[in-house]
């Protein structure tokens, strides 16, 4: 019955993660060029005196929009959820970057940087906001093509099971076929489209692909924050290392940067107390969207971004 109350009581926090990671279309679509700005705005202007020059594109779903995150871009489209305090607005500020255009989004996938996302607010394109000057861009996507929501969503509604112990797991392997590995290896052509596209928008443009941060305790479990059969974890643990690796393969093979969050991040999983977490459980105790970073958690990723780039 604790079981059966603490999955029931989750619902309501899934079901805003699957919107997060659901509204995206993946019906493909025509590269648009177009010179409008991102959300409608008036593009920003150049680098005023003293600032640093650079012109910085950043480019990604959730974990780098900042979804949640207070105060959120009131220019952006609502469905995106922008912070202004994600990753990329930190790196701005601290490299006195006054030339930033934020085109990140929550539920964004790899076709939405070349099509519209279906969400709301109707977000252009991502690489509208790309321009031959650019001299800048992180890229963070990839969790949503495998399915991130619907993972989470599965494996904490099969939790219950008692006809095993590792149900999500069961799910995802049977057969002998990983599916998890599947999705992470369909996604790396795509990821390497994205840079591509990049490198062809904004020829003069630095590149930084920006992983995932750890989210789950390498050892343990804190079923009120993730409610998922223990012996799930094990398997579970080994998806964000997977997707990073991918990441930092198409990243080195396609002439960009991998920038790891991943290590810097160990110790601030899911599990941790407050003020120590970096990534909030099925229910946050912080503000961000379920299973994903909230504000020490986008501090801890600029400083990687930052550690990059020298």
């Amino acid at each position: 019955m604790r079981t059966t109350r603490r999955v029931t009581a989750a619902l309501a926090a899934l079901t805003a993660l699957v919107a997060l990671s659901a509204c995206s279309d993946d019906s493909g679509g025509k590269d648009k060029d177009t010179k409008a700005g991102v959300d409608g705005a008036p593009k920003p202007a150049a680098a005023a005196p003293g600032g640093s020059g650079t012109k910085y594109v950043a480019l990604g779903d959730s974990y780098a929009a900042g979804v949640k995150i207070p105060a959120i871009v009131p220019t952006a489209p609502k469905g995106c959820s922008r912070s202004e305090s994600n990753y990329a607005h930190l790196v701005a500020r601290q490299k006195q970057i006054t030339d930033l255009v934020d085109a990140t989004c929550g539920g964004a996938r790899t076709p939405d940087m070349t099509v519209g996302q279906q969400t709301e607010g109707a977000p252009p394109p991502q690489f509208d906001a790309l321009r031959p000057d650019t001299t800048l861009v992180t890229l963070g996507v990839g969790g949503n093509d495998i399915g991130f929501g619907e993972i989470v969503t599965t494996c904490v509604l099969s939790s219950g099971n008692k006809a095993s112990a590792q149900p999500c797991t069961d799910k995802y392997t049977a057969g002998g076929a990983d599916q998890l590995a599947q999705r992470i290896a369909d996604t790396g052509p795509k990821v390497a489209a994205n840079i591509a596209g990049v490198k062809q928008h904004s020829p003069k443009a630095r590149i930084l692909v920006v992983g995932y941060p750890s989210i789950l305790p390498d050892s343990g479990s804190c079923p009120a924050q993730v409610p998922i059969a223990e012996g799930d974890l094990p398997y579970l643990r080994k998806i964000v290392p997977a997707l990073n690796g991918m990441l930092a393969k198409e990243a080195a093979e396609q002439g960009a940067e991998f920038v790891d969050t991943y290590t810097p991040t160990l110790g601030h999983d899911v599990c941790q107390p407050v003020g120590t977490k970096y990534i909030e459980g099925i229910k946050p105790e912080s503000p961000g969207a379920p299973v994903h970073p909230n504000a020490l958690g986008q501090e801890a990723m600029s400083k990687a971004v930052l550690a990059k780039l020298g």
